[in-house]
């Protein structure tokens, strides 16, 4: 359980909210035809987020085009993944902008994923002090929880503390991507 009176950082997980969003969320577009729904859904849970938590502090991070790191350590990183969908693609400098006009910095770092800053940026949170929550569905964050950062679920409406994440893994969040491993995810 979080300690509500200690101001939190919410680091929101950018691309999985959006993808989540897109396909939740179909056949939603402008009078000309512009797609709107990966939008429309990513703002209708950051507000309800913003509702429930008040955060004091909050960020979206985003994937970067193109090469990471992780390419140049494994060349095959991701090569069989799909592109993502145009009319997902085309929204996502839409939405940059809203959250830019509504004060919410987005974060984003060349040659490195959202997953990589989110560890960074909750490190260097634990390490002031600042509890932080990430908010995803990405699995591979699970690795990331520890006494000072949580994981929200938006879509299951939980946090998951280092106990939940032994609860259902039957480990530890550090051992967290051996098991992620095994299951071939």
């Amino acid at each position: 359980q979080r300690d509500m009176k200690k101001k939190t950082l919410f680091l929101i997980d950018g691309h999985s909210l959006l993808c989540r969003a897109y396909y939740a969320i179909r056949n939603l577009s402008t009078s000309k035809g512009f797609p709107t729904n990966a939008i429309y859904g990513f703002i209708s849970m950051l507000r309800k987020l913003q509702d429930k938590e008040n955060p004091a502090y909050l960020g979206v991070v985003f994937d970067v085009k193109g090469p990471t790191v992780r390419h140049e350590v494994f060349k095959e990183y991701k090569a069989h993944r799909k592109p993502m969908p145009e009319d997902l693609d085309v929204q996502i400098p839409v939405l940059k902008k809203i959250l830019h006009a509504m004060r919410i910095p987005v974060v984003e770092f060349e040659n490195y994923e959202a997953d990589d800053v989110l560890g960074s940026l909750a490190q260097k949170a634990s390490s002031q002090k600042i509890p932080t929550v990430i908010v995803s569905t990405d699995k591979d964050l699970l690795q990331l929880v520890n006494e000072s950062t949580t994981i929200y679920n938006p879509v299951k409406e939980i946090y998951l503390d280092e106990k939940t994440v032994e609860e259902y893994f039957g480990v530890p969040p550090s051992q967290v991507i051996d098991v992620l491993a095994l299951w071939g995810d």
